[in-house]
């Protein structure tokens, strides 16, 4: 028989378990709904946009004259070769559009049309240019008449099914609930992606396995929020590099000389999770060869990219160093570090045909080098001396810093159990809430515990409730979208920013209901951007974005590019990463993604860039020379290796990439069956141009590659790993593109440029992009006319990456909820 606090556990467990079947059957019943067949959105006037039906007429004829004006002659001489009654190419037969009505009847055919003209998709390259102004008259006119129908139209809000927290929402959250920064959710089966990013509330599905999980996680994360974690007995950790070439002998890196060590193949790096603050063990253990009388190693040992400790290992008389070690105690706190031991002025006293900085000394000295030696592991051992109890914020979140000396009284008791559900919950809780919980406390004093036992328990109940696990939000009736109520709005500005639970000052707000003021709304917006836990927009949003957050998984052929190690690997994401968190928190124009003259690097991205006058470990930001080739985000390292495989370039992912993360022109899915690159020919019989030419042969393939290559084609002086080359094997680099449009460039230089000309584009893609992730869902045409107005707010406020996020805080869909659609 179950022990009675955990038949009391039940009713929680169940209740989740019940509303994650309720959850399904509406999701499926929702996935119905958009699966049906895309209408036109009805065009229905609100009380500001009544008019009288002399006016509506007269309206109608000015619209039916411009169309016949502007938009008729126009695809009448450009289009009907292909979209007439006859030849109805693509089913699009736009001789049957008479009159501007019958644009509004079809809207999202129509919106097609206008992306394929923007774009300069249409008419085909093989067809003439059509006049610049008249496709400009066009596509002015359709956005005109797209922005008409809208103002006439009702806000459209659309429906976000109770979703849970995603692995890095409950980790946060329980980070700033009870003070638990061990990361439980870590150990919780991956999280699928819906649109791009991990929040999508469709795909956030919940298995028995994760139940089973939540209930683990629970009872560890209640007892070392109240007790601290239990006393740990040393336990070691190996790690080994990730990649050793042996056959690669030191002067063969000479060009990637750096005098911290930390950026060659033979240091060794490793992130590491430690459970407790304490005293821990580092330990480097040494292999290779070294002459007879060679120079001791000198290792560095470093901690989260300090330099802590030095020392040297010298090799036996018969020239072996196997099995050598060096050790470091160090204080750690808990949490997330990085380690690394490097080889530390591998270099030094070198003559330039071995690497070294300096000329002027002997050749004799290269005898005294170690020629053959690395870290073969590190060993992390502990903890020692460890920091038991509660921690301090562990303390304050659970008792407001003041915690009871033995057992509270029965008002003081409930005011700790209500002021964690409330939190927990983030929202007022009811009495029999607070009662339900206050059981488990009395039922384990009872039984002769203490009250921090029946605290666990509550806490613990807290956790598998499904007002913890899933932000839920009420529906309104059907009929009109309801703003969503104050305790809902801070949960979703929360979760957007900072991808964790409201604080105590928008709870207060909420309270008082001031949130939903305009004023305070953006006050509250632009502390939370300036908030270091904002820094989860970075990580969460960009890394999915960008896609950098893809760099740890990348597989890759190390032998082929051994300048990618973990340090540099690690450099790269660090890079975008604060590149990323300058602009936001600087409030810097969001067109700097595109071309900014500036990074930040350390030493070994400056030297990966070629940049000169970048010493040491620390990220700074730096100005780009006018005769680099690196400019925004596209030609950083990180983005040009996600977007190849693991042993050459791709021009048709890069230019897939462009397309959809900086143009907002995402191409269509590949069709089935299409035949590889001959992977053996490229560089040695045939460039990569020349397979993808023979590729756009088959007509299938060649209208959306029309689109790709060019953009790709354009980063290909970078190799697989984002390192600038002239030769592709044996073929010198061709990185010419012709844009469908007509627009030339040669090389990244130029390519940025012309991306940069695109700024309506851009601000419309991470205006899509970023709406997307706030609202957890996919975004539908319905959505469109939102996203354009973001993008306009935007370029009306210099592009200020503020000016996004207010404009998606103040957006309908973020603001007012719906009823769901009723099933066709």
């Amino acid at each position: 028989m179950l022990p009675q606090w955990k038949r009391l556990l039940l009713p929680a467990i169940a209740a989740a378990v019940a509303f994650c079947f309720v959850l399904a059957s509406c999701k499926h019943e929702e996935a119905a709904t958009t699966a049906a067949p895309s209408q036109p959105r009805p065009i229905a006037a609100t009380p500001a946009t009544v008019v009288s039906s002399q006016e509506k007429s007269a309206d109608a004829a000015a619209r039916d004259a411009e169309f016949a004006r502007i938009v008729q002659p126009f695809v009448e001489e450009n289009c009907y070769e292909c979209h007439d009654a006859q030849g109805n190419e693509a089913k699009l037969n736009l001789e049957a559009y008479k009159d501007a009505s019958a644009v509004a009847a079809d809207r999202n055919r129509w919106e097609l049309v206008f992306n394929r003209l923007h774009h300069g998709e249409m008419p085909p390259s093989t067809q003439p240019r059509p006049d610049p102004k008249q496709l400009q008259a066009v596509t002015h006119w359709l956005a005109a008449e797209f922005d008409r129908q809208d103002k006439l139209a009702p806000p459209y809000v659309g429906h976000v099914a109770p979703r849970r927290l995603n692995r890095t929402e409950y980790n946060n959250t329980v980070r700033d609930l009870l003070g638990v920064d061990f990361q439980p959710a870590d150990d919780f089966p991956p999280d699928d992606s819906g649109y791009g990013f991990d929040n999508n509330g469709d795909v956030l599905s919940m298995s028995p396995m994760l139940m089973e999980k939540y209930l683990k996680a629970a009872e560890k994360i209640a007892r070392t929020a109240v007790y601290g974690v239990e006393k740990l007995s040393p336990t070691s950790f190996t790690h080994q590099p990730w990649y050793i070439d042996f056959d690669t002998k030191m002067k063969d890196l000479k060009a990637d000389y750096d005098e911290t060590g930390l950026s060659m193949p033979y240091a060794l790096h490793v992130t590491q999770r430690i459970p407790v603050e304490g005293d821990y063990d580092l330990t480097a253990i040494n292999r290779g060869f070294m002459p007879v009388g060679a120079d001791p190693a000198h290792l560095g040992f470093w901690v989260d990219g300090k330099l802590v400790h030095e020392g040297y290992v010298a090799g036996r008389y018969d020239g072996e160093m196997n099995g050598l070690y060096d050790t470091y105690r160090a204080h750690l706190t808990a949490g997330e570090h990085w380690f690394a031991v490097s080889f530390l002025k591998m270099y030094e006293g070198l003559p330039p045909s071995y690497g070294g900085p300096n000329p002027n000394k002997s050749e004799e000295r290269v005898g005294k080098m170690p020629t053959e030696h690395f870290i073969s592991n590190l060993v992390v051992n502990g903890p020692f001396n460890q920091m038991l109890g509660p921690t301090a914020d562990s303390l304050q979140k659970i008792y407001g810093g003041n915690p009871p000396t033995g057992k509270p009284d029965d008002t003081r008791a409930r005011q700790i159990i209500a002021d964690l559900a409330r939190r927990a919950y983030r929202r007022p809780v009811t009495s029999q809430e607070v009662d339900s919980l206050m059981v488990l406390v009395s039922l384990a004093q009872k039984d002769g515990d203490s009250f921090e036992e029946g605290l666990c328990l509550a806490i613990e109940r807290m956790l598998v409730s499904p007002n913890f696990l899933f932000r839920i939000e009420r529906d309104p009736a059907p009929g009109a979208p309801q703003p969503v109520d104050q305790y809902e709005l801070a949960a979703r500005l929360s979760y957007f920013l900072w991808s964790s639970m409201p604080d105590d000052e928008l709870l207060k707000l909420a309270d008082a209901g001031m949130l939903s003021d305009p004023a305070t709304l953006e006050a509250q917006t632009r502390r939370m951007i300036q908030d270091p836990k904002s820094f989860a927009v970075t990580e969460n949003f960009g890394g999915q974005w960008l896609q950098f957050r893809a760099l740890e998984s990348h597989s890759l052929e190390r032998k082929a590019f051994q300048q990618y190690t973990d340090y540099t690997r690690m450099s790269m994401q660090q890079e975008t990463e604060k590149f990323f968190d300058y602009i936001m928190r600087e409030d810097r124009s969001v067109l700097d993604f595109v071309d900014a003259d500036y990074s930040f690097l350390n030493q070994r991205m400056a030297e990966y860039y070629g940049i000169p006058g970048v010493k040491g470990t620390e990220f700074r930001k730096v100005s780009l020379p006018i005769t680099s080739y690196r400019r925004g985000v596209i030609t950083q390292a990180s983005v040009l290796t996600v977007s190849s495989y693991a042993n050459r370039t791709s021009p048709v992912i890069r230019g897939k990439w462009v397309l959809e993360n900086i143009l907002n022109s995402a191409p269509p899915p590949p069709p089935a069956n299409v035949p590889s690159l001959k992977e053996e020919e490229i560089g040695v019989s045939k460039t990569m141009r020349q397979q993808l030419e023979a590729h756009r042969a088959n007509p299938v393939c060649a209208s959306c590659h029309a689109r790709m290559d060019p953009l790709g084609f354009g980063l290909e002086n970078f190799d697989a790993v984002g390192a600038w080359r002239d030769y592709d094997g044996n073929f010198p680099i061709d990185s010419k593109g012709t844009l469908p449009d007509g627009r030339s460039f040669n090389g990244p230089a130029q390519l940025v440029s012309i991306l940069e000309v695109d700024k309506d584009a851009f601000a419309e893609c991470i205006s899509d992009k970023l709406l997307t992730y706030a609202l957890g869902r996919g975004l539908t045409p319905a959505d469109q006319s939102t996203v354009r107005h973001i993008a306009a707010r935007l370029a009306a406020n210099d592009y200020r990456f503020s000016s996004l996020v207010l404009g998606i805080v103040n957006s309908p869909q973020f603001l007012l909820r719906a009823s769901p659609e009723p099933k066709p």
